[in-house]
């Protein structure tokens, strides 16, 4: 806060100016005061790893009734990544958390009157959950890449990171639940509604897919790899399959679902009402 004093006149207080780095920097700390948030990155965390080893080990238990034609097409990846599954929805819900609570509260006309330009916001929140995300979900799959490894290396199935395309699975992991967690700021932030933004998620990661099944190869074959999460999840894969699109073609069209909706949820900011 600076202050300049005229002759004669009374000292004015000048509000500092608004940045970009500031504001990121108290998303940051919106960020990272809610236990709620610490709880439910711990819990993704959880999933991300857990659930990895857990599948390696389930692997390697019913490694003697698995056909020769399975091991064949197993893919060690997704196995021990398997976790992304369940950390999807909790980075998801986390996203969408991390803006409606403001609506839902109130606090967001106080932000919105610290950034009057409104845009801003919605990029800081963006880039900070996404970044934190990233690197949060990326430790976690490190952790599930090492211990489901090692369960899998007693069944000859020896996983490295100096494989080009698993360190680039590993690290697709992070990338990929980095998005999901940007679509759920994206939805907070359209829908305004910690329900109907929730709701709307699982719907697009869960039950699109499902119903794509019911409705024959047409859409099997045309539009479920279009679909966000069957075309993200391509990039924690190492061996492709023939109705799958490719790992980073998938993870662009997976970008490119994000980018729409965090372009809607920017025109609604700008043109409605807090």
């Amino acid at each position: 806060m600076s202050t300049t004093v005229m002759p004669g006149t009374r000292a004015v207080h000048r509000a500092p100016r608004v940045t970009a780095a500031r504001v990121m920097r108290a998303e940051w700390i919106k960020l990272s005061s809610l236990r709620s948030m610490r709880i439910t990155l711990a819990v993704s965390f959880v999933l991300m790893a857990g659930v990895g080893a857990i599948s390696a080990a389930v692997t390697a238990a019913n490694w003697g009734s698995t056909g020769l034609a399975q091991r064949a097409t197993l893919d060690p990846a997704t196995t021990v990544l398997s976790g992304y599954q369940f950390a999807q929805l909790a980075v998801g819900i986390l996203g969408v958390l991390a803006i409606s609570n403001e609506y839902s509260s109130g606090m967001i006309r106080a932000t919105l009157t610290a950034v009057p330009t409104r845009l801003p916001v919605l990029w800081a929140k963006a880039a900070v959950f996404s970044a934190v995300t990233f690197v949060t979900m990326t430790v976690s799959a490190l952790i599930g890449f090492w211990a489901g490894g090692d369960i899998l290396a007693g069944k000859h199935l020896d996983l490295s990171l100096a494989d080009p395309a698993m360190l680039r699975a590993v690290l697709g992991a992070g990338l990929y639940l980095a998005v999901i967690g940007l679509i759920g700021v994206a939805l907070g932030a359209l829908l305004r509604s910690t329900a109907g933004a929730i709701a709307s998620l699982v719907g697009i990661l869960m039950l699109l897919p499902l119903l794509g099944s019911l409705l024959g190869s047409g859409f099997k074959d045309h539009i479920a790899p279009y679909l966000p999460n069957n075309a993200g999840s391509a990039i924690m894969t190492t061996r492709a399959a023939a109705d799958t699109l490719s790992p980073w073609a998938g993870f662009a069209v997976m970008c490119l679902w994000g980018a729409i909706a965090l372009a809607a949820a920017a025109y609604t900011l700008i043109r409605r009402d807090a």
